[in-house]
């Protein structure tokens, strides 16, 4: 018997913040019912990858100004297909398979969901990357 699907539910946070409605498109409903506790879920790693990625790119985010830095992590996110496929791999990997079978119905659109979320949640927490930059200099 497979128990992966219903491990994986069990260790997502709960967001009661983040509504189910009747009337939902079926993306808002993916966004808010898997998207939004997964990357939640994921955060602590999107952190320490989106370092990471600062430190491969010779940590030229830390010369840039506030502005500049929000600018950077959608670029990097946008522009980087790489990273944005490993940044979209943690995610999707923490689909059931019955979420997977949904995703895969409108990839693209849920795709940009995702990627809008991860730069949102990234630029919300822009301080994380300001201690590493103490510890450089």
């Amino acid at each position: 018997m497979n128990e992966r699907s219903p491990r994986l539910l069990k260790i997502r946070p709960d967001i009661p913040s983040s509504k189910i409605r009747a009337q939902m498109s079926s993306g808002e409903y993916f966004q808010n019912a898997v998207l939004r506790p997964v990357i939640k879920f994921q955060n602590n790693l999107l952190l320490e990858v989106f370092q990471n990625y600062i430190r491969k790119h010779k940590n030229a985010f830390y010369n840039l100004s506030f502005e500049k830095r929000l600018d950077y992590i959608e670029n990097a996110i946008h522009k980087d297909i790489k990273f944005r496929n490993s940044l979209k791999g943690m995610i999707i990997g923490q689909f059931t398979v019955e979420e997977y079978g949904e995703y895969i119905k409108d990839s693209s659109a849920l795709n940009k969901r995702m990627m809008g979320m991860v730069i949102e949640r990234l630029k919300d927490q822009v301080q994380y990357f300001e201690a590493e930059e103490f510890v450089l200099g």
